[in-house]
Parts: C-alpha cells; sequence; structure tokens
C-alpha cells in the first residue's frame, strides 16, 4: 500500500521535502504521491513523514 494525498490538500508543499525516496511532485492542482515509489517511509522514519508534516491531514493511507 501507500499514500495518497486528498482534495484537503492546500498546495502548501510541506509533504514535498519530508518524503524520503522523492515520491511526492507538485500536481496540477494538488501535491501527488506516486504509489509505485512511496514506501510510508518503512526502513526510513517509524511513521510516514508526509503525514506528519501535512497541516491539513490531507496525506492519507490508501485502503
Amino acid at each position: 500500500m501507500s499514500y495518497r494525498i486528498s482534495e484537503e490538500c492546500i498546495s502548501c508543499g510541506a509533504c514535498e521535502s519530508e518524503c524520503p525516496v522523492g515520491a511526492i511532485r507538485e500536481g496540477d492542482a494538488l501535491y501527488v504521491i506516486d504509489a509505485t515509489t512511496c514506501v510510508e517511509c518503512k526502513g526510513h522514519h517509524d511513521t510516514p513523514n508526509c503525514a506528519a508534516a501535512c497541516p491539513v491531514d490531507a496525506c492519507v493511507h490508501c485502503d
């Protein structure tokens, strides 16, 4: 599984620099997470950094 960025995104960019594998980029309207690259920070951090950095809780786990 991976994380995704919901419509709640305010395009602040706080999450992009927190991704240890560069899976987050600025999209047309919102930031987006490449699901094939996202590792949920496993092997890098104890919890997903994008979710911790997002001020509006827009980084959510894909179910």
